[in-house]
């Protein structure tokens, strides 16, 4: 069984290389508003995942040591979906709104198809 952690890295590396493939798209085609927002929404997207993998550990050594542990970043979640739909409306020449959304929600569905993949090939 792998560590939350270990999830988080692997996902941490895939969204690099996607970030990497967005910035090659924003510099060399003509939709620059549409990369940047998937740029943006991916920054917002792996911030949130990053959040709830240290929340999950405060959560977790909270419970082993008997604590009460009450929020696991729920609001900090939200405020950065906002976050990300404020900035692409404040600068619509700058920020595509639809690709920011995407992009927010392209983290989480690469964690849903690695652990497709994952349970496939162990089980």
């Amino acid at each position: 069984m792998q560590t939350l952690q270990e999830i988080h890295n692997r996902q941490r590396r895939a969204l690099f290389f996607l970030l990497a493939f967005f910035v090659l798209g924003w510099a060399f085609t003509e939709w620059q508003t549409v990369f940047a927002g998937l740029i943006l929404g991916s920054l917002f997207g792996l911030y949130n995942f990053w959040i709830l993998v240290r929340r999950f550990e405060q959560f977790e050594r909270a419970v082993t040591e008997g604590k009460k542990r009450i929020s696991l970043g729920t609001a900090m979640r939200f405020a950065s979906g906002i976050a990300v739909a404020a900035i692409a409306t404040a600068m619509p020449e700058q920020f595509d709104l639809i690709s920011a959304v995407i992009g927010f929600g392209i983290p989480y569905l690469l964690l849903l198809g690695e652990r497709i993949i994952y349970h496939v090939r162990h089980y």
